[in-house]
């Protein structure tokens, strides 16, 4: 193929392989914080790209402090950076949610439209904020190179580390919707949300806190997305469209449908991307999923149930 050897083209796909993973890292994490606002709350929240490069902010504003004022806690900044994201961006999530989302529950359409303009809002004070250009954190040393797994294959250390971290987030979000009482509580909002407070449960309470966990995970995504690329204030609207894919193919409110989703999507461009432009890549794995969903128009994994 292509005048390659058969040693060669392994290295090839192993190599677009771990360039995917950390594709499919960023796209689970961002899709696990839509899953559970549109899965369980049915907001279409087209906002959810800037709670992400919120994140990936308050990384670079960290990192730049850190510098600045306390160079000896570089090599440990970016662990406590990944936290700090988590809790400004669903700061911002709660707030937003009270302020705007509150209003339009059962009105999907008018949460796109709003949403949207609170996008366009974020995105400018991005822009006033920290400026046009893009930025970069400085990564602590431990996150840069590659591990030398055969002659012919490197695995980025940051990948892995990102990867561990979706892992991580994956396994701590599974054990909330379905271990613990506040899961139960969503769980029961989703189904029927009048039997719920009939029951004594705070829907309210209960839509504000969801709400703000998904974007709090959006805010983690952005903190690994430092580590792949650099941001800008229109970076969020770059995923946001790959982010509603994966959910929607994987299956709304299905954790396992979004995990099989974004590996899927994410394999497919990288591997793709290596063959043919990244902008092909992505009209053929869209046209795939187009496909798909004409034959399971609910997706991967769809879950039944009650509003």
């Amino acid at each position: 193929m292509g005048g390659y050897s058969y040693d060669e083209l392994g290295a090839i796909f192993a190599m677009q392989g771990f360039a995917g993973i950390s594709l499919f890292s960023v796209l689970l994490l961002m899709a696990l914080g839509l899953a559970i606002i549109f899965g369980q709350m049915g907001v279409i929240n087209m906002a959810h790209g800037e709670f992400m490069a919120a994140g990936a902010y308050t990384t670079y504003l960290i990192s730049t402090l850190t510098e600045t004022y306390i160079p000896a806690f570089m090599p440990y900044y970016f662990v406590f950076s990944i936290a700090a994201a988590f809790l400004v961006a669903g700061t911002l999530g709660y707030l937003a949610e009270f302020i705007l989302i509150r209003h339009l529950y059962k009105r999907p359409l008018d949460t796109l439209l709003a949403t949207w303009g609170l996008s366009l809002i974020m995105q400018q004070s991005y822009r006033s904020i920290f400026g046009a250009r893009e930025v970069s954190p400085t990564l602590p040393d431990w996150l840069m190179g590659a591990y030398p797994a055969t002659d012919m294959i490197d695995i980025p250390i940051n990948g892995m580390f990102v990867l561990g971290l979706t892992i991580f987030t994956t396994l701590a979000v599974f054990y909330l919707m379905f271990k613990s009482s506040w899961g139960l509580r969503v769980r029961a909002t989703t189904q029927n949300r009048v039997m719920a407070g009939a029951v004594g449960i705070n829907t309210k309470k209960v839509d504000r806190y969801t709400f703000a966990l998904g974007c709090g995970i959006a805010g983690m995504a952005g903190a690994a997305f430092t580590t792949i690329a650099s941001t800008g204030p229109t970076t969020g609207t770059l995923y946001i469209v790959d982010t509603f894919m994966v959910v929607v193919f994987g299956g709304a409110a299905s954790l396992f449908g979004t995990i099989a989703s974004a590996f899927s999507i994410a394999q497919a461009q990288s591997i793709l991307e290596f063959f043919i432009s990244g902008s092909m890549a992505k009209v053929f794995t869209l046209l795939t999923l187009v496909i798909i969903l004409m034959f399971k128009p609910e997706g991967l994994f769809a879950s039944k149930v009650r509003r």
